[in-house]
């Protein structure tokens, strides 16, 4: 059905739930090559010191198999610990770079997230069903694919690198240590070198891929859009009801203070104020109520229920409507229109005492 095809985009709120799951955009391939590209760089400062454990150990093993008549197992043993040690010692600074630097790309690229909803038992991770799945789907492939065109390509690059060597070896044995050695850290540099710009390459496509199919699988229905404005924002329905509700109230309340004004201002039918001002506690008359069309009406009607004063001043109605709020003191500028009219209140009143 065409409503259930996901084509649009996630909203921020999928984002940021998909993000607490756990599930957010990486690349694996980004991460490695610039462990690679971080590897490569400590090696080349490296180099003096790798170059001079290699060369003590050279001399040493050359030593020990020259001075022996036949080697043992136990002398076997003995060279194979000290070349490991050598090796441990030449790589550990740079396991130690790599290891800080992967934990910081992969808290770069999540935003360094720790949620435990990924540490959550979940059925699908130990259903046999779930897992071939899994395996031939074709994210699966384009891994395997992936992994495979790597190793292919160190292959290549190795083979290579040693199919050039060959023709060099025996002017080799009749090099210096030294420059033997030295040869041999270049190529090897050398190639790593070129292992890094190849796999550069393959981490920008793959960059690309991730993030097209992050977004692929963040999409959303037009439906789920709608559901989820619905949770966040409320069913627009109901909240239409509550805003008449709220309206219905307010009116009422207005309603109820037209009774307690001095004299409604009405422009005769488009526009109606009630106005009250108590010398003792108001700085300024006080605007109790307005409305427009209907509403205004509706004020004057309640007002000569009540028997309050209505009198028409047009200019007078609309700049009140127009200036003033509900429950707000009129503004200088019509103090002396309004005095003007409270005049004329105290006057009818006046003389309607005295009738």
């Amino acid at each position: 059905m065409a409503g259930s095809e996901k084509t649009e985009k996630a909203t921020p709120k999928k984002r940021r739930d998909e993000r607490k799951k756990g599930n957010t955009f990486q690349s694996k391939d980004v991460v490695s090559v610039v462990l690679l590209f971080v590897a490569f760089f400590i090696l080349n400062l490296l180099v003096p010191f790798i170059y001079q454990q290699i060369k003590n150990l050279y001399i040493a093993q050359m030593k020990k198999i020259m001075t022996v008549e036949t080697l043992t197992v136990s002398g076997v043993n003995q060279l194979f610990r000290e070349g490991a040690l050598v090796f441990f010692i030449s790589v550990l600074p740079v396991a130690i770079v790599i290891m800080f630097v992967a934990v910081i790309m992969s808290g770069v690229q999540t935003g360094f997230l720790v949620t435990g909803d990924a540490l959550k038992p979940k059925f699908n991770r130990i259903n046999p069903l779930s897992g071939i799945k899994r395996m031939f789907s074709l994210r699966s492939l384009v891994e395997l694919l992936k992994s495979l065109a790597k190793v292919a390509l160190i292959i290549a690059i190795i083979y290579t690198t040693i199919l050039a060597m060959i023709p060099m070896t025996p002017d080799m044995l009749i090099t210096k240590i030294d420059e033997n050695v030295m040869f041999m850290m270049d190529q090897t540099m050398s190639m790593v070198q070129t292992v890094c710009m190849i796999f550069a390459v393959v981490a920008i496509l793959d960059y690309a891929y991730q993030r097209y199919d992050y977004e692929k699988k963040l999409k959303m229905t037009k439906q789920e859009v709608k559901d989820e404005y619905k949770q966040t924002e409320g069913n627009p329905e109901i909240k239409g009801k509550i805003r008449q509700k709220q309206r219905e109230m307010s009116m009422s309340r207005m309603m109820q203070m037209v009774p307690q004004a001095d004299v409604i201002v009405r422009n005769p039918t488009h526009f109606a104020v009630a106005l009250k001002y108590d010398a003792d506690q108001d700085v300024a008359p006080l605007v109790l109520a307005k409305g427009k069309d209907h509403i205004a009406l509706r004020i004057v009607k309640v007002a000569e229920e009540n028997k309050v004063l209505v009198k028409e001043n047009k200019g007078l109605a609309r700049s009140l409507y127009e200036s003033v709020e509900i429950n707000a003191y009129i503004p200088a500028e019509l103090y002396k229109a309004v005095a003007e009219l409270m005049a004329w209140v105290y006057s009818t009143r006046k003389k309607e005492n005295v009738k």
